[in-house]
């Protein structure tokens, strides 16, 4: 008579859910409603060891690849559960929209931060609550614009990288500079000591003109104001597109760039192995770039300098790879639990230290050849995308010989290089 009660229970709260809307929680993060069975079993059946099928981003028998296997052997050790690893490689972004919205057996998948917290947020599961529960922290840059993406925190980031001035620390203690620049002024400084010493201050690869001079115009703008000018033109009408442009134009003509810069990539940045040059505008992968190519340097990196009445003086670019639980996951805190494990402590550190990359988790220590990564993205509020979607205009193509026309010393003004990238409108 309990057990018939107990029932009749159930099924009044179940039905009493469903006309209430089934709670408030977004659609879109949870899994879908089981279907009451026409017979409920007399008692719940034990919890016990479950199955987690996860889509990995990465081939087998790549460093990330081992150490997640790793992971998921103690996992499975400590939990009884199983994690079942399927390695989809690069392409699985051609795989993934098609499999989640077929709803196929998929608890954990992993890709691009930008494409999980855009393309494919309506399939991923809200983490909020569980990233509370386990205490995460992560960087407030990734956190942050997941959730103005999807609404909520919908993905967890590993392997972040950044962008900003990668440096020589020994070229700097070569010409006496004990501080690292914030501002565009005292960026002029290290310049000039650095020039006074025999060292070149800047090396540019002709493949990175585009990005140095992003990162030099969103001080200026910020990203909406880039995104403006995109859409519609006006550059020679902005003062702000003037002057960084003008910034450019007078680094050149004070002797602030490598000899032969802008050079055939990578000949300008492995000045820095020599230490012919002291500083590149780069990603974090142009430590290991120059290592392979140069020996070990003493690297360090400080975020792009603030510009006088800018804007976003402490956006850094940052990029990662995140982890993401589909909406309809039937355990979506073992899959949660399995990337805790990931993403913190022991198994984050053996990540960065075997695939020589920034740790997800910044109280983990960063590759010496990184060093200073971990607080720049710490610093930065927001992510800043590639070229701040510069890249997504029809005349791309154009645009980035325009930027290196810039750095080759092609245009007497600011003025003028603004007047060319309005011709392409």
């Amino acid at each position: 008579m309990k057990k018939l009660l107990a029932l009749l229970l159930a099924l009044t709260m179940v039905f009493a859910l469903a006309a209430c809307g089934g709670g408030n929680a977004p659609a879109a993060t949870q899994a879908p409603a089981a279907e009451v069975p026409a017979e409920a079993p007399a008692e719940e059946p034990a919890a016990g060891p479950v199955t987690i099928n996860f889509w990995s981003m990465w081939n087998d028998g790549e460093p990330q690849a081992t150490v997640i296997a790793e992971a998921a052997e103690a996992y499975e050790a400590a939990t009884g559960n199983t994690v079942n690893i399927e390695w989809k490689g690069r392409d699985i972004n051609t795989l993934l929209s098609s499999s989640l919205e077929a709803g196929e057996a998929i608890d954990i998948f992993e890709d691009d931060f930008n494409r999980i917290g855009q393309v494919y947020a309506p399939y991923t599961y809200d983490l909020t609550d569980m990233a509370a529960a386990a205490g995460y922290k992560g960087y407030d840059c990734f956190n942050n614009q997941a959730i103005a993406w999807a609404g909520y925190l919908n993905s967890i980031t590993e392997q972040p990288q950044v962008g900003g001035v990668f440096y020589n620390k020994d070229c700097f203690a070569a010409a006496g500079i004990e501080a690292e620049p914030t501002t565009w002024a005292e960026f002029l400084d290290v310049c000039a000591k650095l020039k006074d010493a025999g060292i070149a201050p800047l090396a540019q690869d002709g493949a990175y003109t585009n990005f140095t001079f992003y990162y030099h115009l969103v001080r200026y703008l910020g990203e909406d104001g880039i995104a403006e000018l995109r859409d519609n033109g006006g550059w020679a009408a902005n003062e702000k597109a003037v002057q960084a442009a003008q910034d450019i134009i007078d680094l050149r003509n004070a002797g602030y760039l490598a000899d032969g810069a802008p050079d055939e990539y990578p000949s300008s940045q492995n000045k820095l192995g020599t230490g012919e040059a002291a500083m590149v505008v780069c990603a974090n992968y142009v430590t290991a770039e120059v290592n392979a190519a140069m020996g070990e340097v003493n690297w360090g990196l400080f975020n792009y300098p603030a510009v006088d009445g800018g804007a976003e003086p402490t956006a850094a670019y940052a990029g990662a790879n995140s982890l993401a639980i589909s909406s309809y996951s039937e355990h979506p805190q073992e899959a949660f639990d399995f990337i805790m494990f990931l993403v913190t402590g022991e198994y984050d550190q053996k990540m960065a230290d075997t695939a020589a990359q920034i740790p997800a988790d910044p109280s983990n220590t960063a590759p010496a050849a990184l060093t200073g990564t971990v607080e720049t993205l710490l610093s930065a509020d927001k992510p800043m995308t590639w070229c701040g979607s510069l890249n997504t205009h029809a005349a791309w193509g154009d645009m980035k010989t325009l930027f290196t026309e810039l750095f080759e010393g092609k245009y007497a003004t600011g003025a003028d290089f603004c007047a060319a990238m309005d011709a392409l409108y």
